[in-house]
């Protein structure tokens, strides 16, 4: 990839009610991303999972052709021995995303959540709250993204940025 050239990361943020997704332009001559394009599917929690999966698939599939990204960044699912559902369903969201990305036959950049939270923040167990403050600070925002899954998958398309 030529040096010059901004590198464009979509980040995604999976859920199976609300999935965030931001794409930014990284360049080596400026270190600040550039905001491109940021929003948050909802999904009808009143439908089926596998109907869930079959709509985040198809706007995953819709922001990537829209967006044009060189990279996609997607965080690692995590899990808390009080949590083991969400985790299994996040799963669920990860493999439609990943198979989205493959598809699509893009570079993937998979980052655990504690990483995430360090490179926007500098601490590994930032708040939401925090990640949406440093996120709108980064990107020259006037207000803090919402929801924060919005936040979320701007943090991961640039800690993908970074890293890449």
């Amino acid at each position: 990839m030529d040096n010059a050239k901004p590198l464009r990361v979509l980040g995604i943020d999976p859920g199976l009610r609300v999935a965030g997704y931001g794409c930014v332009t990284y360049a080596r001559s400026n270190p600040r991303p550039a905001l491109v394009e940021a929003g948050a599917i909802r999904l009808d929690t009143s439908q089926s999972i596998s109907h869930r999966l079959l709509q985040l698939w198809k706007d995953i599939t819709e922001i990537i052709n829209d967006v044009s990204p060189d990279i996609v960044a997607v965080e690692t699912v995590f899990s808390h021995a009080r949590q083991v559902g969400t985790a299994i369903t996040m799963g669920h969201a990860r493999g439609v995303i990943l198979l989205a990305v493959e598809a699509a036959e893009l570079p993937l950049v998979e980052l655990a959540p504690a990483e995430i939270k360090k490179s926007i923040t500098g601490n590994g167990r930032s708040t939401k709250e925090q990640i949406q403050m440093a996120i709108a600070h980064l990107l020259g925002l006037k207000e803090v993204p919402e929801p924060p899954d919005v936040a979320d998958a701007l943090a991961i398309a640039i800690t993908g940025a970074m890293r890449n």
